[in-house]
């Protein structure tokens, strides 16, 4: 009975003819900035799927869980704390599907990402510039608590669907487009649904493969999305047993390999891939050998204010 109502259901039949356009990202080579020619740098290219960046993936399979249990539909608001790219990509899958959202940003987001959330119909409910998603974490508790009827509290940071987005995606694909080849994969810690979800499968797959997780130098930094574990509320969903190494970036060094990844690379990268990039370009200076990949959550199309300050 249980899956004749599931297959009965209009909106997961939506959900499912969407499936195709999240995920399925390329695998991109950086060649000229690679310090090690034993060393293959890839990267995975996550703007190049609906909703725009990696955080597609988690907003997806959330959204489809969600649907699955009977928890969300058409008439509940999908409620969640966001930086930016999760609240998009949420609002991108919600606008397709008829889905009403309400989120909770922090008031220094950027410009682009309030008029992308704007356009796409969303409900914003601004909490202070000084108290990051840790704050709007704490709106999106108390507008749950005041009306669960009107809300689902999706809470990606505490939400195994997130985590298992990447399980069931990313690892796989990183896995066959490197014919398995894979020795390191590095990541950078928001959210951590990506470096848990994939690291988990990777070291499924191969538990000889390297997870280097990577974090801000400093608490105030200028890699949104990216939480500096020490002084940031921890995501539930983190596993600080999976990692084998936590390296550390500075903005700067991010700012400075987002110029150096245009004029070299021909990418416009975000901060955050950006930073990842140079988490993986550290990483390959000191390995004899290997495969690293990364990921690159976006491209630079949100951040015209960081663009102007380097270019």
């Amino acid at each position: 009975m249980a899956n004749s109502v599931l297959v009965e259901n209009p909106l997961l039949k939506q959900i499912e003819k969407l499936s195709p356009f999240v995920g399925h990202t390329p695998l991109f080579p950086v060649n000229k900035l690679n310090p090690n020619d034993r060393v293959k740098i890839f990267a995975k290219a996550e703007w190049q799927q609906f909703g725009g960046s990696v955080k597609a993936r988690a907003a997806f399979r959330i959204i489809q869980d969600a649907v699955k249990r009977g928890d969300l539909d058409m008439q509940r608001h999908l409620l969640d704390a966001t930086s930016g790219n999760t609240g998009i990509a949420y609002a991108h899958i919600a606008a397709r599907l008829n889905i009403p959202v309400t989120l909770c940003i922090p008031e220094n987001a950027s410009e682009e990402r309030k008029k992308l959330l704007k356009a796409l119909g969303v409900h914003i409910k601004f909490t202070s510039p000084y108290g990051s998603t840790d704050e709007a974490q704490e709106m999106a508790r108390e507008l749950y608590e005041s009306n669960p009827e009107k809300y689902y509290y999706a809470d990606q940071y505490g939400n195994e669907s997130n985590w298992k987005a990447h399980f069931y995606s990313t690892g796989p694909e990183i896995i066959e487009q490197t014919n398995g080849e894979i020795t390191h994969f590095v990541a950078g810690l928001g959210t951590t649904g990506t470096f848990t979800g994939t690291g988990r499968r990777l070291n499924e797959f191969n538990d000889e493969i390297k997870l280097i997780g990577l974090q801000p130098d400093i608490a105030m930094h200028g890699l949104e999305g990216w939480k500096h574990l020490e002084t940031a509320r921890v995501p539930d969903i983190y596993d600080d047993r999976l990692s084998d190494e936590i390296h550390r970036v500075s903005t700067e060094k991010a700012y400075d390999t987002i110029k150096k990844a245009a004029q070299q690379e021909g990418l416009l990268l975000s901060p955050s891939s950006a930073a990842n990039l140079a988490g993986a370009l550290k990483l390959a200076e000191k390995v004899e050998e290997g495969v690293i990949v990364t990921v690159f959550p976006d491209d630079a199309s949100k951040y015209g204010e960081v663009l102007d300050q380097l270019f």
